[in-house]
């Protein structure tokens, strides 16, 4: 079975809903000069149930200042939990639910805030092409 991508299909949808803002899957080696960023990535956990898969993501916001961290990651919240239902990247995802909202974490770097959130998805496994 094939339960798809969910970690490109999470990019891809909040590339369709935060114009200015870059969304990536890798940071890039001048992080602070692509500000602001998103970044998605599958984190451990998760598994299959019959047709259902559970995925984990962490989504990673990095801003200039607190208060630009703090607006992105809220905004990112309210997509991510706005997900459920829509078809994007060649799959459904049936639910999100927030394991861990968004909160700050030290980046060791005193140009970059960032604030990491951690989200469970469900999808079903697609038919064969």
């Amino acid at each position: 079975m094939d339960w798809g991508d969910l970690e490109q299909s999470a990019a891809l949808w909040l590339r369709s809903r935060h114009a200015g803002v870059r969304v990536a899957n890798e940071l890039p080696a001048d992080l602070d000069k692509k500000l602001p960023l998103v970044q998605v990535q599958v984190t451990p956990g998760g598994g299959e149930d019959g047709p259902t898969a559970v995925t984990l993501i962490d989504v990673d916001t990095f801003a200039a200042t607190r208060t630009q961290m703090w607006e992105l990651a809220r905004a990112v919240h309210t997509s991510m939990l706005a997900l459920p239902g829509q078809y994007i990247g060649a799959l459904v995802v049936d639910s999100v639910t927030s394991d861990s909202r968004p909160a700050p974490v030290a980046y060791g770097n005193p140009a970059l805030r960032r604030a990491v959130a951690t989200y469970r998805l469900t999808s079903r496994a697609q038919a064969p092409a």
